[in-house]
């Protein structure tokens, strides 16, 4: 089980350079996977593994405090579910390497997305955890986002995409909210847990829990009013449409129902809910089916009507209910994803899908033609194919339903035989608008269609002869899905079980299948009554324009919000943030509880000197004009901090400090180039004393909560068993280290990950809509010639330049790389890790920069810096999820020591791993900073003063060119004997006389008497 799901998700990676190297011919290669999970889960139920309430299990343990715990579980529902999301995916995969033509770079990301997809929705079927299982469903969102904006140029597929994200996301937030409503009330976190509940009746808020439950199930299946973004996303490739929004992503919804009904359907509301909007979805879509002329808009509001056809059927719970769901499940998958290929065949070969367009397609491709009909009559459900088979069971179950006795269950029965009829109505429709030939003429874009493949015409017809061959030979599919019956809703002593068959004998519901086939003829017959009777705004409106008019709505309320809050004035954004900080807490401590505050100045008077250093040099940053002293002064606060760490004994603490506080000194050097030397100061005195006050609260209301927040504290603090911990679980010395490695690895991940983000986001300031990413090599620190760095001296740096720090640099740059290494190794034991370590690195190739700039950098590290975070996330991320391969919970930690000759006593522990992810981050994250703000930031620099230089030599050649003309025009005014000119005007005082040769290099020497003019104070 957990193996398949590795399997897809090794797939997952493999996608892209298997589709980059061998081209649409990978397709295949990847529908291997899940077509032998498919195979895998028909040798489970043939081998009975489910029969009597059978699974396979696995869980680990995870955070069980919060109900994070792994659980997965794979049992007869889940296997029935599996059998589609796998058979059905394989086939779509396949039908792939047909399907496109080339090989874009885009394929390679579309394939990875779509075999993403299937071990994905493998993972919801078999989660057992209802958290789990949720963070599984926004990711089959997010991946239907991706694959419905495939064609991303396109705004129409940009608009689906949104949509159909925005629709489901929404009804996944609402289910999350149930989920942990149903949780904190019941204590039913599992599905398990669920079905082992008899009954509900007394559950508190049980009805507002499922209610919200059922909102991300019935959306995700686009039943209304969440129909509307399913037709959109036929922007997406015909593949998508094949397999998400027919055969996998539309299931989870139905899939979840079918979970909960048994339980669930003694619930007040529970059946006036589903039922009601599933007979009204099979009627909406099946209506707004026979206005379309796109072959995929018919398809998709067929898929509408479908999805509310199973829904208000499974919804009902009991035992044949289930049986009939479950085969209209199947029947579904089959012809719709059949279906879908063959209008992908259509729209491929004739490169139109507008059934205006097409005429004649079926007397020229008999074999497409066949499996269209024989897909399209099992979807109207005309016997023998399974869709029939399937109806007439819906019908049966409806008829004689004990929980729908009266007027519900006569209701359902009519809104079924409806909805047949419309379904019989617009399979009709669709058949003859993609086959027949009109008017006796063949269209034109039948005519030049191009030959269908094997490659396009193997997978649907694999899926028809399926259809064909279980409507003839139901009992495989009836044998799987009494199973699941046995398991969870076993039969009564004395009560006979109902099957699967083709014929039941002359019954009632054969009968109201008779009359479904013949209205629904009729009904396409005089289509042309239809038609008038076919509003052409809709009755009861647009979903689609609600949809618009609500996102229309919330942008001008956030946008009135953001403009009322956000005035574009940095301090007032600060003072409303401090202001808040100043009054919650000390609110909240006013109004509550407070304890006796018992404080010690200090340990040693040490300590009091150093907080003196800090406040005069804290009071001293706000009087200063001068930037950069004010800098200096705030970081004499940093290391007054790293000080009062080390006399309190952490040293660890007070290392990070340290390092941190010189590496902020330096980013802020490379900030303050590009702002004036001095600060404006002189505000008005309302201001400064407003801002003075606000500072002064600030301080006194953090002390006075902290002070008394560390005094309320009644139990023994964890930090006590910190120590031994380290010891025993994190084999280490370093409390700290090990804190932030192995026993609270999760806390730092994130941390990390927010560095990634970070880093990324002040590149993107800098470079704004240029890439950063930059090709990288093997750093090679070379020194040739009389020189002390790596580069050569740079044109802008060389008066500037200092051979002291030159020396200075070359000396301590390998010692710095020697100390950060031991950092990184010895931080288990002793002070230091991958942080501290990642930190010296770092200064020591700002120490490089700021000695030679950016070439020097280029020299020191030449590798993309974006690829280093990426790297470093992955190792942390692999140290994570490796111990899971081995059955230990996520960040386990292993150990090993040896005795090594001449260095004795070795140890290795695997959170070194970890660790050396967190110091590729560190030094990735720095790197970045100095490409942008250092490095993008000198180069901008040198681009502006060549712009300035261009522009006055631009300005000297076309004064010249005006000198020269008015000298000409003079000589002709005066003719042949005019005298000559005399000398040139003296040059106004301060400045000096230049060549107006344009020929005269720009970089001439300002002593020489050939020079621009220019002005000697410059």
């Amino acid at each position: 089980m957990i193996f398949l799901l590795f399997a897809l998700c090794g797939a997952t990676i493999l996608a892209a350079p298997l589709i980059r190297v061998m081209g649409r011919a990978a397709f295949a290669l990847l529908a291997l996977v899940p077509a032998a999970g498919f195979v895998w889960l028909l040798l489970q139920f043939s081998a009975g593994t489910f029969a009597d309430g059978g699974a396979l299990s696995t869980s680990v343990e995870w955070m069980p405090s919060a109900h994070l715990n792994l659980d997965f579980r794979l049992d007869s529902l889940s296997g029935l579910f599996g059998l589609i999301i796998l058979g059905v995916g394989a086939l779509v995969l396949f039908y792939c390497w047909g399907y496109f033509d080339s090989n874009p770079m885009r394929l390679a990301k579309f394939g990875t997305e779509l075999i993403g997809f299937a071990g994905v929705m493998y993972g919801l079927v078999i989660s057992n955890n209802l958290l789990l299982m949720y963070v599984f469903w926004e990711i089959t969102s997010v991946l239907s986002f991706m694959l419905v904006g495939y064609y991303g140029e396109r705004a129409s597929s940009r608009r689906s995409a949104g949509q159909a994200l925005m629709v489901t996301t929404l009804g996944g937030l609402a289910m999350l909210v149930g989920i942990i409503l149903l949780g904190t009330t019941s204590g039913a976190w599992t599905l398990s847990d669920i079905a082992a509940i008899d009954t509900w009746r007394d559950t508190p808020y049980i009805f507002p829990a499922v209610v919200l439950i059922l909102a991300g199930a019935l959306s995700k299946s686009a039943i209304a009013p969440a129909h509307f973004w399913l037709p959109g996303a036929m922007a997406a490739p015909t593949p998508v449409s094949a397999y998400l929004h027919s055969a996998a992503m539309v299931k989870a919804g139905i899939y979840l129902v079918a979970r909960l009904s048994p339980s669930f359907n003694t619930v007040a509301g529970w059946h006036l809910v589903v039922i009601s909007l599933g007979v009204f979805t099979m009627l909406l879509g099946g209506w707004m089916a026979l206005k379309q002329k796109d072959l995929k808009l018919i398809l998709a509001y067929g898929t509408v009507s479908q999805l509310g056809f199973i829904v208000s059927v499974i919804s009902i719970g009991s035992r044949d209910a289930l049986q009939a769901g479950l085969a209209l499940t199947f029947a579904h998958s089959l012809f719709k994803a059949a279906l879908f290929m063959i209008v992908g065949v259509i729209d491929h070969c004739t490169g139109t899908r507008d059934i205006r367009k097409l005429s004649g397609l079926g007397r020229k491709q008999p074999l497409l033609a066949g499996l269209a009909i024989v897909s399209g009559l099992s979807m109207a459900g005309v016997p023998p194919f399974l869709g029939f088979i399937a109806k007439e069971s819906a019908l049966t179950t409806v008829l004689h339903e004990e929980l729908l006795v009266g007027m519900p269950g006569n209701l359902l029965l009519v809104g079924l035989v409806i909805g047949s009829v419309l379904t019989m109505a617009y399979t009709l429709y669709l058949l003859f608008g993609a086959l027949a030939t009109k008017d006796g003429q063949t269209s034109e874009a039948v005519e030049k269609m191009h030959s269908v493949g094997p490659t396009l015409w193997l997978a649907p017809l694999v899926l028809t002869l399926t259809t064909v061959l279980l409507g003839l030979w139901p009992a495989p599919l009836d044998h799987a899905v009494t199973q699941h019956l046995d398991a969870v809703a076993p039969l009564a002593e004395g009560e006979k079980a109902t099957h699967l068959a083709l014929w039941h004998g002359f019954t009632i519901p054969l009968a109201l299948t008779a009359f479904i086939l013949a209205a629904g003829a009729v009904m396409y017959w005089q289509r042309a009554v239809v038609a008038k009777a076919q509003f052409e705004y809709p009755a009861l409106g647009s979903a689609d324009h609600a949809y618009d008019r609500v996102l229309h709505f919330l942008r001008v309320i956030s946008m009135k919000l953001t403009a009322s809050t956000q005035r574009g004035s940095l301090t007032t954004n600060l003072g409303v943030i401090f202001i808040v900080l100043i009054l919650l807490p000390v609110i909240s401590l006013l109004l509550g509880e407070r304890n006796d505050v018992r404080m010690i100045l200090w340990d040693t008077p040490w300590q009091a000197v150093v907080a003196f250093v800090i406040i005069v040099a804290a009071v001293t940053a706000t009087t200063l004009g001068n930037r950069l002293s004010a800098v200096v002064m705030v970081g004499v606060t940093g290391y007054g901090m790293a000080t009062l760490f080390a006399l309190h004994g952490a040293p660890d603490l007070a290392l990070t400090q340290a390092l941190v506080e010189t590496i902020s000194v330096a980013v802020f050097m490379l900030i303050l180039r590009k702002l004036p030397t001095t600060a404006n100061l002189k505000a008005s005195g309302d201001s400064n004393r407003l801002r003075a006050w606000l500072a002064v609260a600030v301080g006194l209301s953090a002390t006075v909560v902290t002070m008394f927040a560390i005094n309320a504290r009644t139990a023994t603090p964890v930090s006590v068993y910190m120590p031994e911990l380290a010891e025993n679980i994190g084999h280490g010395a370093n409390a700290v280290n090990v804190l932030l490695v192995d026993l609270r690895a999760m806390d730092t991940f994130g941390e990390i990950s927010v560095l990634v983000i970070a880093a990324t986001g002040v590149a993107s300031l800098i470079y704004r809509n240029r890439s950063f990413a930059r090709p990288s090599r093997r750093p090679v620190l070379r020194s040739e010639g009389r020189r002390w760095l790596a580069a050569d001296i740079e044109p802008e740096r060389a008066l500037n330049r200092s051979i002291m720090v030159d020396i200075a640099t070359r000396i301590l740059f390998p010692s710095m790389m020697v100390l950060s290494l031991y950092f990184f190794f010895a931080g288990h034991n002793a002070p230091g890790g991958g942080f501290a370590g990642g930190l010296v690195a770092a200064l020591a190739i700002t120490l490089r920069y700021l000695a030679g700039g950016r070439a020097e950098l280029e020299e020191t590290l030449p590798v993309d810096a974006g690829k280093m975070l990426g790297v470093g996330l992955i190792i942390s991320a692999a140290a994570a999820i490796g111990p899971m391969l081995l059955g230990d919970p996520p960040l386990t930690s292993y150990y090993y020591s040896t005795e090594l000759p001449l260095i004795g006593y070795f140890s290795l522990p695997s959170a070194l791993v970890f660790d050396a992810g967190v110091y590729i981050i560190v030094v990735g994250l720095i790197k970045h900073i100095l490409d942008s703000m250092g490095g993008q930031l000198d180069y901008e620099e040198e681009m502006r003063k060549q712009r300035a230089r261009d522009r006055a030599r631009s300005l000297a050649r076309a004064a010249h060119h005006r000198r020269r003309e008015a000298l000409r025009a003079g000589q002709r005014m005066a003719g042949p004997e005019a005298p000559a000119q005399g000398p040139l005007p003296s040059t106004p005082r301060g400045k000096q006389t230049v060549s107006l040769d344009p020929t005269e290099p720009d970089d001439a020497s300002p002593h020489d008497s050939t020079t621009r003019t220019q002005r000697r104070d410059d």
